[in-house]
Protein backbone atom coordinates (compact mmCIF):
# COMPACT_ATOMS: atom_id res chain seq x y z
CA UNK A 1 0.00 0.00 0.00
CA UNK A 2 0.99 3.43 -0.54
CA UNK A 3 -0.31 6.55 1.21
CA UNK A 4 -1.88 7.84 -1.31
CA UNK A 5 -4.13 4.64 -1.70
CA UNK A 6 -7.67 5.18 -2.15
CA UNK A 7 -8.44 2.79 -0.44
CA UNK A 8 -6.99 4.15 3.00
CA UNK A 9 -9.55 6.33 3.25
CA UNK A 10 -12.61 3.96 3.56
CA UNK A 11 -10.61 1.90 6.16
CA UNK A 12 -11.61 1.46 9.14
CA UNK A 13 -10.61 -0.26 12.43
CA UNK A 14 -12.70 -3.44 13.14
CA UNK A 15 -13.71 -2.24 16.79
CA UNK A 16 -14.02 1.38 16.88
CA UNK A 17 -14.35 1.94 13.07
CA UNK A 18 -12.66 5.07 13.37
CA UNK A 19 -9.99 6.05 10.32
CA UNK A 20 -6.47 4.02 10.45
CA UNK A 21 -2.68 5.19 9.67
CA UNK A 22 -0.40 3.64 7.64
CA UNK A 23 3.41 2.38 8.82
CA UNK A 24 5.77 2.04 6.51
CA UNK A 25 7.98 -1.26 7.06
CA UNK A 26 11.00 1.54 6.85
CA UNK A 27 10.27 2.68 9.98
CA UNK A 28 12.32 1.67 12.94
CA UNK A 29 10.02 0.80 14.97
CA UNK A 30 7.54 -1.04 12.27
CA UNK A 31 8.74 -4.52 11.38
CA UNK A 32 6.30 -5.08 8.82
CA UNK A 33 4.07 -2.69 6.69
CA UNK A 34 0.52 -2.21 9.23
CA UNK A 35 -2.47 0.19 9.77
CA UNK A 36 -2.44 1.95 12.48
CA UNK A 37 -5.24 2.92 15.39
CA UNK A 38 -3.81 5.16 17.45
CA UNK A 39 -7.04 5.72 19.35
CA UNK A 40 -7.01 2.18 20.71
CA UNK A 41 -3.45 1.35 20.46
CA UNK A 42 -4.23 -1.45 18.07
CA UNK A 43 -1.55 -2.37 15.15
CA UNK A 44 -3.24 -4.59 12.03
CA UNK A 45 -0.81 -6.59 9.70
CA UNK A 46 -0.67 -5.51 5.99
CA UNK A 47 0.08 -8.93 4.21
CA UNK A 48 1.03 -9.08 0.44
CA UNK A 49 -0.97 -5.73 -0.11
CA UNK A 50 -3.89 -7.45 1.56
CA UNK A 51 -4.96 -5.15 5.30
CA UNK A 52 -5.88 -8.08 7.73
CA UNK A 53 -8.52 -6.07 9.64
CA UNK A 54 -10.15 -8.69 11.85
CA UNK A 55 -10.04 -7.69 15.45
CA UNK A 56 -8.41 -11.23 16.27
CA UNK A 57 -5.56 -10.15 13.98
CA UNK A 58 -4.43 -6.70 15.44
CA UNK A 59 -1.96 -6.53 18.42
CA UNK A 60 -1.98 -4.04 21.13
CA UNK A 61 1.28 -1.90 21.02
CA UNK A 62 2.78 -0.92 24.60
CA UNK A 63 2.68 2.94 25.63
CA UNK A 64 6.37 3.24 25.08
CA UNK A 65 6.08 2.36 21.02
CA UNK A 66 2.46 4.13 20.83
CA UNK A 67 4.20 7.62 22.20
CA UNK A 68 6.99 6.97 19.93
CA UNK A 69 4.49 6.32 17.03
CA UNK A 70 2.10 9.51 17.70
CA UNK A 71 5.46 11.86 17.54
CA UNK A 72 6.27 10.50 13.80
CA UNK A 73 2.73 10.61 12.58
CA UNK A 74 2.08 14.34 14.11
CA UNK A 75 2.68 16.86 11.28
Amino acid sequence: MNPEDPLLKILACPLDKGPLHLLAAEEPLVPEESLYNPRLRRRYPVLDGIPQLLPSSGEQVPEEEHEQLLQRMSP
